[in-house]
């Protein structure tokens, strides 16, 4: 022990000056805290201060109307959802297919003037109309559609308006 008090004793401005800087350090870094803190504090209370938020509401404010906006975006969302979903029903019901034929059913007319158009939706439901045209008159048919097929007899060229309605590729 008596050469550590000797040690201490022939030292003791060099461990006085250490000790003496690292208080100057430790009180340096306490003002930086210091300044940080302040400039913190300072931000916090601009940020709820009631004239520096947008609108010049307080910050509880402002959040409640972002909440308010929020609540209505999801509710819309909801109401467009149920109106997408009603879209997809009648759009199941629309006309998705369609098949023409045009043909010549007369060997006194010219040209193809009457034609058999099909006309399905998606479940290939729908109906099948025939345009007969002759020198003096146009009739025209129209036969229901069930899943691809009728009830009624079915002409060569009503058979293909509906295949070809059915082979139609780009609907949907």
């Amino acid at each position: 022990m008596p050469d550590l008090e000797r040690l201490l004793a022939e030292n003791l401005a060099v461990a006085f000056g250490l000790f003496a800087a690292l208080v100057a350090v430790l009180g340096l870094l306490i003002l930086i805290q210091s300044m940080r803190l302040r400039r913190a504090v300072r931000g916090y209370r601009d940020l709820v201060r009631d004239d520096r938020t947008e609108g010049g509401g307080s910050l509880h404010e402002l959040l409640a109307a972002h909440a308010d906006q929020i609540a209505k975006a999801g509710s819309r969302m909801t109401e467009m959802e149920e109106l997408h979903e009603i879209l997809i029903r009648r759009t199941e019901r629309s006309v998705q297919h369609v098949g023409l034929v045009r043909f010549n059913p007369f060997e006194d007319t010219g040209s193809d003037q009457s034609f058999v158009i099909a006309l399905l939706d998606a479940a290939h439901d729908g109906v099948v109309m025939s345009s007969l045209h002759g020198r003096g008159t146009t009739r025209v048919f129209a036969k229901p559609i069930t899943a691809g097929t009728s009830p009624h007899q079915l002409s060569d060229e009503e058979a293909e308006a509906i295949r070809i309605a059915l082979e139609d590729k780009k609907a949907r």
